[in-house]
This record gives C-alpha cells, structure tokens and sequence, in this order.
C-alpha cells in the first residue's frame, strides 16, 4: 500500500511539474552578432537546464524581424549580406547552433514574412526549420495573448 501511495504521490508531482511549464517569446531585433550569440544561442540553453533542474518545461519561441534576418539565411556570402565578415566566417557554424536549438531544445523561429519580401529574401533561402509568418507583430501578439514571458533582444 505504502508503494502505491509513493507511486501515485511522484505521478501527481511530475503532472504538476508539466503544468507549470514557463513560456517565453523572443522579440529578436538585433543585428549584433555576439548580442545574438549571447542572448540566444548561449542564454537559451542556460535557461533550459535551469528548468529542466527543476523538473519543469521551458517553451520557447523566437520572433525575428529588424536586423536578426542575417542570421537565418543558409547563404549569406551570396547575399546582401556578403559584406558582413563576422557573419560570413561564422554563418556555417552559427546554422549549426541555430539548428540545434531547433531540433534539441525544441525552440521555435519564426520569421516575419514582410521583413523576408523586404530583404529580397524567399523561403528556399531561410533555414528549413524557421516558419515565415505574416508578419512579427502578429507573432508576438499571438505568443503573448498565451500566456508567454517577453523578452526583447535588440541592439
């Protein structure tokens, strides 16, 4: 009886621990590429385990839009974006940080379409995992009106 006890007793805490998942949307902006590297790449997985220690879920998605575009193209050396050194000696590196984000920490990009059209971009030229929508204000009030924590990123 004790075991059962025990047994429904760690079931009911891990359902409340997947209850109280946090949510968070970037408003990514920036340009800068070590602010990128800083508040996304690095500060994503740092929050992650943070909550993953303390059995709860981090649900995170990233709105791009501003000068952030850069930063999901697969090619930038052909590019308007071919001038920017930092990003053209990193970009193979960074698409692999980027996509793992995607793919391990189940964070979703999601890009403004408008900005897309805007910088001469299409889809085959963003990464497969980044969705295009409509436009970023639509994004970030979506992700907020359900309940995400906002996070601004700019320069």
């Amino acid at each position: 009886m004790k075991k059962i006890i025990c047994i429904l007793i760690l079931c009911m805490s891990i359902l409340q621990a997947q209850e109280d998942s946090a949510k968070i949307v970037y408003d990514l902006t920036t340009k800068d590429l070590a602010n990128f590297e800083l508040r996304i790449l690095k500060s994503i997985v740092a929050n992650k385990a943070h909550y993953e220690s303390t059995l709860r879920e981090l649900d995170v998605v990233v709105v791009i839009h501003g000068g952030a575009y850069k930063f999901c193209i697969k090619d930038p050396v052909n590019s308007k974006f071919k001038d920017d050194k930092a990003l053209v000696s990193t970009y193979k590196t960074l698409a692999k940080r980027i996509e793992s984000l995607a793919k391990t920490y189940d964070v979703q990009f999601l890009i403004c379409a408008a900005g897309v059209r805007k910088h001469g971009l299409e889809q085959k030229d963003i990464y497969d995992f980044i969705k295009i929508i409509p436009n970023s204000t639509i994004g970030l009030i979506d992700k907020q009106n359900e309940g995400y924590a906002y996070v601004p990123i700019g320069d």
